[in-house]
This record gives structure tokens, sequence and C-alpha cells, in this order.
């Protein structure tokens, strides 16, 4: 072979050689992208399968807690119910807050990812759920994140409660968190002066707890701006409603910037509170705890840890088998070792007056001490008649229904309606003061042939809650026994009330609201 001939065979060699190696170059590239291809496809398939299980968590986790979550991108995985402190969007400093507790609340495990976010919240629950704190932690992580920097007199968050008892409960959590946070809060409420109250707002405050009154007061002499609020809490909204605050929650919401967040807390969910939630919240989430979804008006359902006992009473005769409940349900529940907690509605102050002198004298025999908790007592000594209540100093406490809704009154045994309250949602909340934390509770109503007009609502709902309807009762409203629909409708008195509201319309939750600012005269 001459050197032209092994050189165009080196060269044919070498092309060959090539071609090989770019088909191998070209194979391996090929099983690169097959591999990188089943890896995606292997990825994707695990994501989906993570997400399915998270979603299957999450609606297990609201299916047991009786946690129905509405409104736009609800099914997303961002606002899955958060179980458990160590998956809580908050920084150590904030979690410390909640060190003395195990898991969170289903209110909080389903509101903290929602507020976390900045959106609009509505939130369906009943007293002692643990709302304060599912409103107070993304409240105190927003303060902490913005380093703690604040104005005079114009504060960052805005809690708005209907009774000064719900406000200082809420004060005394937000005043546990300032030890570990340094967020400085103060408590406005009427009944007590305004001095002062007038110094404590002149200084940097970072959250006001005020009812609606006082704080309208405050705002009109200019001695707070509402203008830095980033978060507003409308707490017991259909509370303040029912107690005539409308213009002032109006004012006090249009005084607020545009840009806050509003969240807004109520045990009912009436027309009244809807048209609310329609004017001031934009595109908001519905979080609604252990209420039952059948129809719009989200008809709230008793516990079904309370036995509920009524029974028909003459007027004349009533304080006399008052007596003798409180002395059988003392020898019931009390007993060595244990303290006896029972709880008496009056439905006004001079009754509940009256009640607690009388039953103090009548069960002297019994050793059983009573409190009471009414309007016309003074701030000071309805705190120490509620503290000797907790404390088991008092076994009895009677109370009108200011102490029925936004107090947490722990392990109380039972609840006896002395005389029956004005609405059938002031009921169904009365009796739930009783049987929570996982215990058994008891209620017992006496009802007299004057509360005629409530009985159908009663009926209604001892019979949702599967408790036993007397037959004097269903006379009472007319009702035969063997008649199964709503016996509301049939009552002798057909009184409007907005418990069940299944006729009106429900609240968009994907507008924005209608309303955010006001003029200085509401009435635009």
């Amino acid at each position: 072979m001459d050197g032209s001939e092994e050189k165009a065979a080196k060269k044919k060699k070498r092309a060959r050689q090539e071609q090989e190696e770019a088909a191998t170059a070209a194979a391996s590239e090929e099983a690169e992208k097959a591999a990188k291809k089943q890896k995606k496809k292997k990825d994707k398939k695990e994501q989906e399968q993570s997400e399915e299980e998270q979603d299957s968590a999450a609606a297990a986790f609201r299916s047991t807690h009786h946690i129905v979550l509405e409104g736009p991108g609800s099914k997303k995985k961002k606002f899955a119910p958060i179980e458990s402190f160590k998956d809580a969007p908050f920084s150590d400093v904030v979690l410390s807050v909640c060190k003395d507790f195990k898991n969170p609340t289903p209110i909080q495990a389903q509101a903290w990812p929602i507020q976390i976010t900045g959106r609009d919240m509505i939130g369906i629950a009943r007293t002692g759920s643990g709302k304060t704190l599912a409103f107070g932690m993304p409240i105190f992580q927003k303060i902490v994140d913005g380093g703690l920097q604040v104005s005079k007199g114009s504060p960052l968050a805005l809690v708005i409660c209907p009774t000064r008892e719900l406000a200082l409960q809420s004060q005394e959590v937000f005043e546990k968190a300032s030890s570990s946070t340094g967020i400085r809060t103060v408590c406005i409420y009427g009944g007590v002066s305004k001095a002062d109250q007038r110094d404590l707002l002149r200084k940097k405050v970072h959250a006001i707890i005020a009812t609606p009154g006082r704080l309208k007061a405050f705002l009109e002499e200019e001695i707070v701006s509402l203008k830095s609020v980033e978060t507003l809490v409308l707490d017991e909204a259909d509370r303040m409603l029912d107690m005539g605050f409308e213009e002032d929650m109006r004012l006090l919401i249009g005084s607020c910037p545009e840009s806050r967040q509003t969240v807004m807390f109520s045990a009912t969910w009436p027309e009244t509170v809807r048209s609310l939630a329609s004017e001031f919240l934009s595109k908001p989430m519905k979080v609604t705890i252990g209420l039952d979804q059948a129809g719009a008006g989200g008809k709230l359902a008793v516990s079904d840890a309370i036995s509920q006992t009524v029974e028909i009473v003459e007027d004349k005769k009533k304080n006399f088998r008052l007596l003798d409940l409180l002395r059988k349900y003392a020898n019931e529940k009390g007993g060595p070792g244990k303290n006896v907690k029972i709880l008496v509605f009056a439905l006004y102050k001079k009754e509940a007056a009256f009640l607690g002198g009388f039953l103090q004298k009548q069960l002297k025999e019994q050793k059983l001490k009573v409190a009471s908790i009414h309007g016309d007592m003074s701030q000071e000594a309805r705190s120490a008649s509620l503290e000797s209540f907790k404390t088991g100093e008092s076994q009895v406490l009677v109370a009108t229904d200011v102490a029925g809704r936004g107090l947490d009154i722990p392990l109380v045994d039972v609840v006896i309606n002395a005389t029956f309250p004005l609405t059938i949602e002031d009921y169904v909340h009365r009796i739930g003061r009783t049987g929570r934390g996982g215990r058994k509770g008891t209620s017992h109503t006496l009802f007299t042939a004057g509360e005629k007009d409530r009985a159908g609502a009663l009926i209604d709902v001892l019979r949702g809650a599967g408790a036993e309807v007397p037959k004097s009762l269903l006379d009472l409203a007319g009702v035969k026994e063997g008649d199964t629909g709503p016996a509301d409708s049939k009552a002798t008195k057909k009184k409007k009330h907005d418990l069940y509201g299944d006729h009106f319309k429900d609240v968009d939750l994907s507008q924005k609201g209608k309303h955010t600012t006001f003029a200085d005269s509401d009435s635009d």
C-alpha cells in the first residue's frame, strides 16, 4: 500500500470513528433526554400524588372538625389547615404566645393560612373556639415584621367588640403576647373614666381593642386616628348589630384606610351580617366552624355534647322551681373534691339583681355561694363576680345575656334559663357556655306561656339536636305531635328572626366591597 492509499484508509477510519462517536453521543443524548423525561414524569406524578395526599389530608381535617371553607381559591394548597404549631407561618417569638397549647383549634388552623396572605376573611364560630388567637397571631406577626414601628395615637391594628367583657378578654390575650413580642395594646370601653384611657391613647400603641361607643367618642375628640390601621377585626359582628351599634361601626370602619385587611367574626350568619360583609369586605374567604350548611343561612346547631331539658312552668312558681333545680344539680354535679359551676340566665338587669339576692339567701344551707353580673353593676363589681365564679369561690352565677356572648367561662357544668331570651340565637349561645372542651354539658330551660311566640323556634332547635320535645311545648306552639315540618312557622305569633335565613341572598365572596369609605356624615 503506497502512501496515498494509507492516508486515505486512515482518513476513512477516522471518519468511521467520528460517525461511531457521533452515534454514541446521540444515543447517549437521547438516553439522557429519555431519562430526564421519565424523571420529570415521575416527579410530576409524585407532586400530584403529594398534592392529592395534602388535599385528602386537608379534606379529612375539615371533615373531622366540621370546617367549611368557601370563597375564591378555597381549594388552593396554601389555604390548607395548619394542623400543628411547627407548621404555622409564625416566627419563634410570635409562636411563644401559644407555648401552653398542644395544637391549634379548628378556627385557628383554618384562619391562619388565609389571614397571613392578607386576604379578608369571615369567620363563623362560637365564643370559646379560640378565635382571639385566630385573628391575633397574624396581627402579632405583621407588627413584628414591621419592626414594631408605630406613631402616637395611630394604631396598626383595631379590634372592635360589642361588650367591655369581650374587649377585656381579648385584651388579656394580647397582653400575654406583649412580653415576648413587645407589642403594646390598650383596651377602650365605656363605664369607666375617660381620663386614663385618653392618656393611654396618646402614647404609642400597636393595637386598640375597643367597644364602638367609647372609641367613637375618642375619634370625634381627635384623640386617636385610624388612618394607619392595617388590620381591622370586627368581633361578634352579629352581636354588635343586635345591640344597635351599626351606625358607630360604619363610622369606625369608614375611618380606616381602604387598603386595610378586614376580618369579621360572627357566631351566626343572618342577613344583617351578610349585608355588612358585602359592603366592607373585599373578596373574602369564609370559614365556618361547627355549623350545618344545608341552607344558605348557615343554621345554627346545638352541640350534641349538651343535653337539653325544657319544662313548662307557671310564672309564679318559677323561682322556687329554680331553687329545686339548683339543689338538684349541685348535688348531682358536685360532691367531694369537685366544685360545681352553674350558670343561671335572667332576661333583665333587675331580674338578675333580684335572683342573685333571693338565691343567695335560700341556698345558704347548701353552702352554695351566688354571684351576679348585669348592666347596673360597676365594672369592678362585674369583674369580681366573674373572677369569683371562674375560681370556684362562687358556685352559681346569675347573669343577663351580657355573659351569654363573648365571655369564656371554662368548665361550666349546667346552664339554667330562668327566663327565656328574646331570640333563639341567644338561647343557643346561652346553653353553649357548657359542653366544651370534650366535656358533657347540661342545660335546663324554664318556659312559660308568656313566651309562646318563641316556642316554635325552640322546638326546631330541640328537634335539630335530637332532644326530647315536651308535649306541653308542642301544645303551646300549636304544633301537632306527628307534624315534622318547621315548627316556627306554626307558632301562635309569627315573629320574624334571622337565625335560619335560608330565603336571604348569601354574600358573593368573589366581589369587592361595595363601600369602603364614608363622608363625615353617615347619611350617605
